[in-house]
């Protein structure tokens, strides 16, 4: 069980890890569209992928789409190279109760945007019209629910980080 839990230490660490370029280069320019503040090459990469992945709203995010990208920055961000410290270290119990709260937080953001996806009517705006292409996004932002999920499980279920403390008997 031990060598299990180190591969999704592991794992938990290079998705952290990689959100963080993510989050920068990416997500976070939803919250300054047009401002100037990216490179050109990034703000083109962005509209490529909107319009590639039919995904409205990191092109024209609604407000509690934009919600959700502010507490990215200011929240999860700041977590992201402290998580990827705890799970690259291993076995570090003090990550438990901060992952669980990043891993619910996300995976109950996440909630409404596969919503979103899955059943709002997107007949006036660029967004996925056919199954096919509201699978294809869903399938991109799954891993923002999936694993988060299995960090949550893993935090909650593994005996290394689910250790009770032992108390002393009166």
């Amino acid at each position: 069980m031990a060598a299990v839990t180190r591969f999704l230490e592991w794992g938990f660490a290079l998705y952290f890890l990689t959100h963080i370029p993510i989050t920068l280069l990416i997500d976070l320019q939803a919250l300054v569209p047009g401002t100037g503040v990216y490179p050109q090459s990034l703000t083109e990469l962005l509209k490529w992928y909107g319009v590639a992945f039919k995904d409205p709203m990191m092109l024209d995010p609604p407000a509690w789409f934009k919600s959700f990208i502010y507490c990215e920055a200011f929240l999860q961000m700041p977590f992201f190279p402290v998580a990827v410290y705890a799970f690259v270290k291993g076995g570090c119990k003090w990550i438990r109760i901060p992952a669980i709260i990043y891993s619910t937080h996300v995976a109950t953001t996440l909630l409404p945007i596969l919503a979103h996806i899955l059943f709002n009517d997107f007949s006036e705006s660029l967004g996925p019209k056919t199954q096919q292409e509201r699978l294809t996004l869903v399938a991109v932002y799954a891993p923002y629910l999936t694993i988060p999920l299995l960090i949550l499980f893993t935090m909650l279920y593994s005996p290394q980080y689910n250790q009770g403390e032992k108390r002393k008997k009166k």
